[in-house]
C-alpha cells in the first residue's frame, strides 16, 4: 500500500509547493516583524542598518553622492500609490481590450486587496516613522508594514507572473520574474535610504506582499482550472 503522504507530494506541482512555502514563510515573518515593531525601543539591527545609510555623525546627510538621492526619489515613486494605479489601470485595460476579462479580474482583485491589507495593517500596528534621522521625503501615514514596499511586491510580482505565462521560453520567464523582484527589492531599499521607514518595515512589507500576491495567483490558478473564471470573451 502506498505511503498517502508521499503519493499527495507526487501530486502537488512544484510551482504549487513553491508558493505554498512562500506564503508559509512570509506569514511567519511578517508574525516575528510585527512583534519587532511593537517594542517599546527600536530593534539594533532597525537603527544600525537605518544609520549606515547616513554619513557618520550626520543623521540628516544621506551616504553617497549627491545626484544619489534624486535617483532614490525616482526609484520609491515605483512604488507610490499613483504609479501603481496607473500601470495597473492600463494592464487592466488592455486586457479588456484584447477581451481577457477574467485575467483582468483577478488583477483588480489581488492589487486593491492588496491596498486594502495595507492599510489595515498599517492601522492595527499603528507604529510612528521613524525619527533616528531626518525624513527627505514628507510622509503621514503609519510606518509598519512599509505600504510602498508591500504593495510592489504584490503589482509587480502579479503582473510579472501574469506575464511569464504568455512569454516562451524559461530564460525569458525567469528573466521578467527576476524584474519584479528586482524593481520590488529596489523600492523597498528606497524606502530605509529616505529614512521614512525602519528596515524591519521593509521586511514586513516584503513578507506580507510576497505572500499576498502567491495567494492570489494559488487562488487564480485554481480558479482557472476549474472554468470558474475564464479568460475568454462573454
Amino acid at each position: 500500500m502506498k505511503d498517502p503522504a508521499n503519493t499527495l507530494l507526487n501530486r502537488i506541482e512544484f510551482p504549487v509547493l513553491l508558493a505554498g512555502l512562500v506564503i508559509a514563510g512570509g506569514l511567519w515573518g511578517f508574525v516575528e516583524l510585527m512583534e519587532v515593531a511593537r517594542a517599546t525601543a527600536p530593534h539594533a539591527f532597525d537603527t544600525e542598518i537605518l544609520l549606515a545609510f547616513r554619513q557618520a555623525g550626520q543623521p540628516g546627510i544621506p551616504i553617497g553622492p549627491s545626484w544619489l538621492e534624486g535617483a532614490v526619489r525616482d526609484i520609491t515613486s515605483l512604488g507610490s500609490a499613483s504609479v501603481l494605479v496607473l500601470i495597473t489601470t492600463a494592464t487592466i485595460l488592455y486586457l479588456l481590450l484584447i477581451r481577457r476579462p477574467g485575467t483582468a479580474l483577478l488583477i483588480f482583485v489581488a492589487v486593491a486587496g492588496g491596498q486594502v491589507l495595507s492599510s489595515l495593517l498599517k492601522v492595527g500596528v499603528d507604529r510612528p516613522r521613524p525619527e533616528l534621522v531626518s525624513h527627505l521625503v514628507s510622509e503621514t501615514s503609519f510606518s509598519f508594514p512599509s505600504g510602498h514596499a508591500m504593495l510592489s511586491a504584490v503589482t509587480y510580482l502579479t503582473l510579472g507572473s501574469l506575464a511569464a505565462r504568455f512569454l516562451h521560453g524559461r530564460a525569458t520567464k525567469i528573466y521578467v520574474l527576476s524584474l519584479a523582484v528586482l524593481t520590488t527589492v529596489l523600492v523597498g531599499v528606497s524606502r530605509i535610504y529616505l529614512g521614512v521607514h525602519w528596515p524591519s518595515d521593509v521586511l514586513a512589507g516584503w513578507c506580507a506582499g510576497f505572500a499576498w500576491a502567491m495567494l492570489c495567483w494559488l487562488v487564480a490558478r485554481a480558479l482557472q482550472r476549474r472554468k470558474v473564471v475564464s479568460d475568454d470573451a462573454d
